[in-house]
């Protein structure tokens, strides 16, 4: 080939052709550039601080973090501050549960170390009150019908208001008073793990509701001994390894005589 046809050839435009690449760039690219915000190429998925609830910071490429973690409470009068201990699934309180029916065991606090909740103990305490007012109630119709058909009977409303006063009041103040106990004795303890363990010891009274129907006040007085005897026992052997170390036996026999003062409270006031 001739120059003019080399000529010819290399003048050609190539602007149109797919996949052309312009040799020459031109000086106005600055325009176009867009700016990227400077990530840390060590942490994936980036963190943008709130945005994005999935996105979390795996540290620093030499193992240490270097955001620490920031707690969710908000004080004592923000409901965000307890959505925590709310947030547990079924599974997990069915489990619970099934431990709180198992007092030889002990080992109730090593399961809710990490995540204790709040919501089996509001949970139980609410159906229990509703199941002992209601079931209470029964009871005293059928004694008064077999004892004389023809006396009148109503349902009396008194048995609601003083369910939810003793088992809510129980379930908070105890606990409670049991906290400040150990923080006075030296023992350190949480409140919440105290709440919850508490709260899961009621479940026992809300089948055995259920039995003391039965028109037999021998087999009432039996089932309500030995349910009270099994939560008893569930409360102190959790306590006893919460003060593991310390010479505080007043603790564990007061944390086992006021479940069966519960039980009993129950059995006379309810099911008379």
């Amino acid at each position: 080939m001739d120059d003019s046809s080399s000529l010819s050839y290399t003048s050609l435009p190539t602007s149109h052709l797919l996949g052309s690449v312009p040799a020459v760039i031109s000086e106005d690219k600055k325009a176009y550039e867009t700016s990227v915000p400077e990530e840390r190429l060590e942490i994936f998925p980036p963190n943008h601080g709130d945005r994005g609830r999935g996105y979390q910071s795996l540290g620093s490429y030499n193992g240490v973090d270097e955001q620490p973690a920031t707690s969710n409470w908000k004080g004592v009068f923000s409901i965000s501050s307890y959505t925590e201990y709310f947030d547990v699934d079924t599974d997990v309180v069915l489990d619970r549960i099934k431990s709180s029916l198992y007092p030889v065991n002990g080992d109730f606090f090593g399961k809710i170390s990490n995540s204790p909740d709040l919501y089996g103990m509001i949970w139980i305490s609410t159906s229990l009150v509703f199941v002992i007012a209601a079931l209470g109630n029964c009871a005293t119709y059928l004694i008064s019908k077999r004892s004389d058909n023809s006396t009148s009977w109503s349902f009396d409303v008194s048995y609601l208001n003083v369910a939810a006063c003793a088992v809510y009041g129980y379930s908070i103040l105890v606990p409670t008073a049991f906290y400040f106990l150990l923080q006075y004795f030296g023992t350190s303890a949480s409140l919440v793990r105290l709440w919850c363990m508490w709260g899961y010891s009621l479940f026992i009274f809300i089948p055995s509701a259920f039995l003391l129907l039965i028109p037999v006040e021998f087999l009432r007085w039996a089932i309500i001994i030995i349910t009270g005897s099994a939560s008893a026992s569930f409360v102190a052997l959790n306590v006893k390894s919460c003060i593991a170390g310390s010479d505080l036996m007043l603790l564990l026999v007061a944390s086992f005589v006021l479940q069966i003062a519960l039980a009993l409270f129950i059995k006379i006031w309810f099911f008379p």
